[in-house]
Order: structure tokens, then C-alpha cells, then sequence
């Protein structure tokens, strides 16, 4: 394996921790330097929107607040198969969320989880590697 390839590697592998780390903390200006700007994102098979990425990144900030927490957001299983400036991705996820149970003001609250695959494709850009498009694939989910 050559040496650029080994930078590109990691350049993606730290693009997808990015990721989970702002969905996470809810700071969705920082998907700024994970996706480019006119990245095709499609949430649908966990019930979420499909779009262009500023579409998308504020759905996430209108919607995944009903989430009290989000947290430990992990991937693993990454698969990165480099073609030039391009690069298919595929990483397993699992991301569990807590979310409020039962009457508001009762204070319950239920862990849920979704586990799938994270296809990216990626691509070389002036500002590094970024997604220009996401597709989420559901492979479980527990606790809905």
C-alpha cells in the first residue's frame, strides 16, 4: 500500500468519526467538513428525510432534539475501497439514543438503538476527503 493511499485512509476514517461526534453533540455546522455541499443524504430507512445536504443538516437540527440524549454514536467494519479522487465506503454503525417514556413531566425515559451500514461515497476536494453522498442502511433496530 502506498503512502498517499495511507493518508487517505485516515483523512476518511477521521471524516466518519466527525461525523458521529456531531450528530452526537448536536453541533451540525461542524457536518460542514464531512459533507460537500451539494451531497445527496438519504435517512428514509430509519424514518428520516431524504435530500441535499443544507436541507438535511437542518432537519437534523429541527428533529433530532426529541432525542434526550445522543451518545456513543460508533462505527466500526470500515471498508474503504480507493479509486483516484473517489472512494466507496461502507462503515457498520450502531447509535443509541435515549428518549423521554411516558407522560411529559414524568421524567421516564427508554434507550433506543439502531444498528445498519453507512454507505458513503466519497470524494478529493480542494478542503480534503469529503461525502457527497450518504445512504443510511437499517439492518436492527431495538426499543422503538
Amino acid at each position: 500500500m502506498e503512502l498517499q493511499d495511507l493518508l487517505d485512509r485516515a483523512e476518511i476514517t477521521e471524516a466518519l468519526t466527525r461525523y458521529t461526534l456531531a450528530i452526537d453533540a448536536g453541533d451540525f455546522q461542524d457536518l460542514d467538513e464531512v459533507f460537500t455541499p451539494d451531497a445527496q443524504i438519504d435517512y428514509s430507512e430509519s424514518g428520516g428525510t431524504i435530500g441535499v445536504f443544507p436541507d438535511v443538516q437542518a432537519w437534523l437540527a429541527e428533529n433530532l432534539y426529541a432525542f434526550a440524549i445522543r451518545c456513543m454514536h460508533t462505527m466500526g467494519q470500515v471498508d474503504i475501497a480507493l479509486a483516484g479522487d473517489a472512494a466507496n465506503v461502507q462503515a457498520y454503525f450502531h447509535n443509541p439514543m435515549v428518549i423521554p417514556d411516558g407522560p411529559r413531566g414524568a421524567g421516564g425515559e427508554r434507550v433506543v438503538e439502531v444498528g445498519g451500514i453507512y454507505h458513503h461515497t466519497f470524494t478529493r476536494t480542494p478542503d480534503g476527503w469529503r461525502s457527497r453522498r450518504l445512504r443510511e442502511q437499517v439492518v436492527w433496530t431495538r426499543g422503538f
